[in-house]
């Protein structure tokens, strides 16, 4: 987009940073102290009955400061990029209809990056095609599935993770049904897409400076969800003969080592252990994809609440200094 017509649009912010850095306590105190509406950047959040693991705000946090694509589809329903880029678009539009600037959440880095660069069309997969990648997952591993897509697209393949099952599904999906590289496809994309922002976008990233700190975090937030009652919430899930371990919703972190727990696949300390591993890969992926962030604002946190005040303050001073609020 022509520099001439970022700059004419109104500003949304989008906060980022790994899991359990605080970005909602920072946008809860900026919705409450600024004219901003939240948009969840979550690919956990956006599904119904999926709170206690995917650390949903509660109710009173809701209600004082109203958070847009939480609880918007059911677990057996997968929610894809494409969908998030055009729920977080019409939301956009609404919120600056209403005067107010788009607040965007979260920590996932796919969303904001679909957002940002558009996504090229692309064909859904035929069941039969998702069953056997499913099958040799299931069979050899997700680690089979990364060296297959390796062979037919190693762009795609260096870019995920063999631990990131959602993205090498969907990727080897698109080749096994076009027969072209997902890379090629993305490359070809029409840039008319990212015309359609409704907004000039200013990325904020919140990294904690001590890694062992965050980690220390992650293993004790999720003793809490446990003691919440994260297993009574999975095994509601599993009484339903729709869901199952494949699906996008199931297999996000917590869920998917809760739901082999409850298959006897593992003892309560290695799901444990497994669910809180989980959670450290994805920080780390989370920090890889904000580190090559581009045009980005770096705010080194320290984990404690006065990192929403740091947030508050540098995007008064830098981001929106000619805003009054």
């Amino acid at each position: 987009m022509p520099a001439s017509t970022t700059t004419a649009l109104p500003p949304a912010i989008c906060l980022m940073g790994p899991t359990a850095s605080g970005k909602t306590r920072a946008a809860v105190l900026l919705a409450e102290s600024g004219p901003f509406e939240i948009i969840s950047v979550d690919s956990a959040l956006v599904y119904r009955g999926l709170d206690i693991g995917a650390g949903k705000p509660d109710a009173a946090v809701l209600a004082r400061a109203p958070h847009r694509l939480i609880d918007i589809r059911d677990p057996s329903q997968p929610y894809s990029a494409a969908d998030f880029r055009a729920d977080a678009i019409r939301e956009m539009r609404d919120i600056v209809a209403r005067g107010r600037i788009p607040l965007l959440v979260g920590g996932t880095m796919l969303y904001f990056k679909a957002l940002r660069d558009g996504l090229a069309d692309m064909p859904s997969a035929t069941p039969a095609i998702r069953e056997r990648i499913l099958a040799l997952a299931a069979q050899q591993g997700w680690q089979a599935v990364h060296a297959r897509l390796q062979q037919v697209d190693p762009a795609a393949a260096a870019r995920i993770h063999p631990n990131d099952p959602q993205r090498l599904q969907r990727a080897l999906e698109v080749y096994e049904v076009t027969g072209i590289p997902m890379t090629t496809l993305h490359q070809s994309q029409s840039r008319n897409q990212i015309n359609e922002l409704p907004c000039r976008l200013h990325f904020v990233s919140m990294l904690p400076h001590d890694r062992a700190a965050l980690h220390q975090l992650i293993a004790q937030r999720f003793d809490v969800m446990l003691a919440q009652g994260l297993i009574a919430e999975v095994a509601a899930l599993k009484q339903r003969a729709d869901l199952h371990a494949g699906l996008p919703a199931i297999r996000s972190v917590g869920y998917r080592q809760v739901w082999d727990y409850l298959d006897g696949k593992d003892d309560y300390a290695t799901m444990t252990a497994k669910a809180v591993a989980a959670t450290r890969q994805l920080a780390k992926r989370q920090f890889t994809w904000l580190r090559g962030w581009p045009d980005s604002h770096e705010l080194h946190c320290a984990l404690v609440i006065e990192d929403a005040t740091i947030v508050k303050n540098h995007l008064k001073k830098h981001v929106l200094a000619a805003i009054d609020w």
